[in-house]
């Protein structure tokens, strides 16, 4: 086979795989904590986190796509005092506030840091709420941070709510939350009455997350909002896609809207079976830190009538199952691949359920179900791959019969071709078996490529040891896997050379290849190193054997008058 193509396909790999390397995002600094004086500084530049009255088109409030929101006047604080009040069930606690009926925080005991600071998860962005609501009516703004609701406890047949009531205005209004007893989701519910219309209930997502993670600055580059509409697929915006200013107008309906990190996400969905509540999607760029993209703002708008408006809050991991079982395309919250997503997510997701059924059959720990994953890929790949070595032999025995056939027709195409194409027929060799027999070269490259995507922000992995790795979803912190990764790649490469006429570009692509996957690799998931070792040591044997078999092949001469004197 023309080494030619080899080279192509190890050349596109390379690009797959090097981009994120050549081109990095910038690196996000970690501050100590990210307080008020961060909002303030986005303020300044960016205009008040609660949005102002726009005008409508449609019925549907809109605004300028680079017109920063307008400085609100400062608010005393109410005279009324603020609780906070939680609803918790066996895998989150909620925490709320008197004051504008917001969502403050989430924790998650079943998940720890990993950071320097210990104990369970918890969602949260300073001292700002994960959810701020405003109220559109009548042309006047109300953020609803100025009042002090009154809040009510009460237990219901789909688990614990809290109730939160008070005067707009001339009109009133209510927000309850109702957590469910075995999920990460409250049911919302919002009652406005005598409200001058049209109406609208604007719902800030989270301005960003505090790390809860071992590297902040690879968590905070996952930052972003994302969202899917009734009639199209799910998209997302990252923090730094809109400049410190601009906004960004995404129309709706929208099934849901969410804003995520690497591993958690706190969203808003439309309940199954009922129309959806989410008019737009308005995502404005904060003030940079030293660059990078660190907050955002992003507000959903929402029609308020007479009927009550409902939906679902979900805050909590990105746990692959459960997003699945939460229907609506739910799991597409966190897209596997970026810009070929249409690509990868297709194999990202066989790869999820083959690796997860796998830990529920098998009830190993990841580490050893990657190292059987790559054994067993290599293992039913073993036909196909000793199919394709078996096809080089051959045709390395009669490329000097080609290249004579070729070089005796030279100046007539028609001839030359046929007398190639006897060639073949005589030896019984198809003039595509090179092309056939690279498939299996193919073939493992999608699996590489998803897990590539999924050690990227699979919750799964995350926090999970192995051996001497704290944490798989993390680079090895000795670099033992990447070296031994390179290591066996040259193994490789040397035992594919061995009884083959000698060539400089294949020794040096055999050198050149393990160096560059090293150094790509070397930073990269250990998880995903783990899995390419694994995968070069069990080619091994099977190499070895193929290259025995050459040296006898080349023990047998091919008649150069085109006879078969192949052996049998």
């Amino acid at each position: 086979m023309d080494k030619r193509f080899f080279l192509a396909i190890l050349l596109t790999g390379g690009v797959v795989l090097l981009t994120p390397v050549l081109f990095p995002r910038p690196e996000v600094p970690v501050p100590a904590t990210v307080a008020d004086s961060g909002m303030a500084a986005a303020v300044a530049a960016t205009g008040s986190t609660t949005p102002s009255a726009p005008p409508t088109t449609g019925g549907v409030p809109t605004m300028a796509a680079t017109a920063p929101a307008p400085v609100a006047a400062a608010v005393p604080a109410p005279a009324a005092p603020i609780e906070t009040l939680t609803v918790r069930n066996e895998l989150a606690t909620f925490a709320f506030s008197t004051q504008g009926a917001q969502f403050l925080r989430a924790e998650l005991p079943k998940f720890r840091r990993l950071g320097a600071d210990s104990g369970g998860v918890a969602l949260g962005h300073g001292r700002d709420a994960l959810l701020r609501y405003t109220i559109l009516a009548g042309g006047d703004t109300i953020p609803l941070s100025t009042l002090t609701f009154t809040a009510t406890r009460e237990a219901t047949a789909a688990g614990e709510a809290l109730r939160f009531d008070a005067a707009v205005g001339a009109g009133s209004l209510r927000i309850e939350y109702t957590l469910a007893a075995d999920n990460y989701v409250a049911n919302v519910r919002v009652q406005a009455t005598g409200l001058p219309q049209p109406a609208f209930l604007l719902t800030q997502l989270p301005t960003g997350f505090d790390s809860q993670e071992a590297d902040p600055r690879e968590d905070a580059n996952h930052l972003a909002y994302a969202f899917k509409t009734t009639a199209g697929g799910a998209e997302r915006i990252d923090f730094r896609k809109p400049d410190p200013g601009e906004r960004l107008l995404e129309s709706g309906p929208f099934t849901w809207a969410v804003a995520k990190n690497k591993y958690f996400l706190v969203g808003l969905l439309t309940p199954e079976g009922q129309a959806s509540a989410f008019a737009e999607l308005q995502v404005t760029g904060a003030v940079r830190e030293n660059k990078v993209a660190t907050r955002a703002q992003g507000v959903v708008v929402s029609p308020l009538g007479d009927a009550p408006l409902a939906f679902e809050l979900y805050a909590g991991p990105q746990e692959w199952e459960r997003l699945v079982g939460m229907g609506r395309e739910f799991e597409k919250t966190n897209p596997y691949g970026g810009w070929i997503s249409g690509v990868v997510q297709p194999f990202a997701t066989i790869v999820m359920r083959l690796l997860l059924w796998l830990k529920k059959t098998t009830a190993l720990e990841y580490g050893w179900i990657l190292v059987g994953f790559g054994v067993a890929i290599r293992l039913l790949m073993w036909p196909l791959n000793s199919r394709m070595m078996r096809t080089q032999i051959e045709m390395q025995r009669i490329a000097p019969l080609v290249q004579e056939a070729q070089n005796k027709h030279k100046g007539d195409p028609e001839k030359q071709r046929l007398a190639v194409m006897k060639v073949y027929q005589d030896h019984n060799v198809s003039p595509f078996a090179a092309l056939s027999g690279c498939l299996p070269m193919l073939l493992p490259m999608p699996i590489l490529i998803a897990l590539f995507f999924v050690f990227q922000n699979t919750i799964e992995f995350r926090g999970v040891s192995f051996l001497w790795l704290s944490d798989i979803s993390l680079k090895d912190p000795y670099y033992i896997l990447p070296l031994a990764m390179g290591a066996s790649m040259y193994a490789l490469s040397w035992l594919g050379m061995r009884n083959v006429p000698p060539n400089p570009q294949t020794k040096m692509m055999s050198i050149l290849m393990p160096v560059m996957m090293t150094v790509l690799l070397i930073n990269f998931a250990s998880g995903l190193n783990l899995y390419y070792t694994v995968q070069n040591l069990a080619a091994l044997p099977q190499q070895w054997l193929i290259s025995n078999e050459r040296a006898k092949a080349a023990t047998t001469t091919v008649a150069s008058g085109g006879g078969s004197a192949r052996k049998r």
